[in-house]
């Protein structure tokens, strides 16, 4: 057997399958190289693979990977020359796999290879830097902030006063950071404004009065947040985002928010001021949260929904205004077959 080790641009099936904590098939080769990994319909002898939905059978039936990780239900699928690893959640085995491959794309790389502060940068002689940081040109870097070990910081990213930014954290090209402290390994990318003013002001007749912000902005250990997307500062209390919460682009995240951990939050979502997101909370894809409600643990929050009310832990719920998912389905139901029978 060929022993279990690494090979320059890729691995060998044998620490693939070591990566997997599964056995090979005994017709495979554990030998074999594969170098990265491909869709289905992509995939050449060199790739990995994987399926975990019916809707993909077609494509798994026709691949050319070299290796496809499956579940039981589909390995009898796999076609000749494409060894069939069988793992419980293919999707998450390929990630961990790929990122052994891949490691440079888990985050970004600095501008201008290993230089520690580029040329063009403004750092406050009272900032801390630590070691291996890189700044890409035109870093602003303001009074009082800590950069900690191993980060880097992108092209024209600006740090206000007193931002305080973990070990080994990726920030993106023209990121914006104030009023804020960010944890060990998070990554903010392109364009990620955090800790800005949130939307506050008393009405009055004569006009509306901004009630000043004064709190921060407190983000957890391997946070990522999307491009273009937006944490407000608290107004009082500060906004918080706990560890492993995953932020897409676009998302408008209100004064006072409390997001749990290891929450999933879609592009194009708003959440409105004090609300609270307690742990693994998924929310789909452009919607709207009304403020000061409570989303409990693992709810799961359908795309394109409104919630004005508070969601109770575990449950699925969709719609405008949303409802828990049962309902919302029995009722566009119940809307079709009225509308079809108004057509007939």
């Amino acid at each position: 057997m060929v022993p279990p080790i690494s090979q320059p641009g890729g691995l060998v099936l044998a620490e693939l399958a070591k990566e997997a904590g599964v056995q090979l098939p005994a017709s495979a080769d554990p030998g074999m190289l594969v170098q990265s990994g491909a869709s289905l319909e992509a995939a050449q002898s060199c790739h990995i693979a994987y399926i975990d939905h019916a809707r993909y059978t077609d494509a798994l039936r026709a691949t050319k990977a070299g290796v496809c990780f499956v579940t039981e239900r589909f390995a009898h699928m796999v076609p000749p020359g494409t060894v069939p690893i069988t793992v419980p959640d293919p999707r998450l085995v390929y990630a961990k796999v790929l990122a052994r491959l891949h490691p440079e794309a888990l985050r970004a790389a600095p501008l201008l290879g290993n230089a520690n502060v580029a040329e063009g940068c403004f750092v406050h002689p009272s900032a801390q830097i630590g070691a291996g940081v890189v700044l890409d040109p035109g870093v602003v870097i303001g009074e009082r902030v800590l950069v900690e070990d191993g980060t880097t910081i992108g092209a024209h990213a600006v740090l206000g006063p007193d931002v305080v930014i973990g070990c080994d954290c990726s920030i993106g090209p023209n990121v914006t950071i104030a009023h804020s402290s960010l944890g060990d390994r998070s990554i903010l990318y392109a364009g990620a404004r955090i800790g800005q003013d949130g939307f506050g002001f008393a009405m009055s007749k004569l006009g509306h009065v901004k009630v000043p912000q004064l709190g921060r902005v407190t983000i957890g250990n391997d946070v990522e947040i999307g491009a273009n997307s937006t944490v407000d500062r608290g107004s009082g209390g500060d906004t918080v985002i706990g560890d492993g919460t995953k932020v897409d682009n676009l998302v408008q995240v209100a004064h006072n928010v409390r997001i749990g951990r290891h929450c999933v939050i879609a592009a194009q979502v708003g959440i409105a001021g004090s609300t609270v997101l307690e742990d693994y909370v998924a929310v789909g894809g452009h919607s709207a949260i009304a403020g000061h409600l409570n989303i409990g643990e693992r709810a799961e929050l359908a795309a394109g929904s409104g919630f004005m009310r508070d969601v109770p832990a575990g449950e699925r719920w969709g719609g405008m205004p949303a409802r828990p998912l049962r309902e919302w389905f029995r009722e566009l139901t119940t809307l079709k077959k009225l509308a079809n029978r108004s057509g007939g």
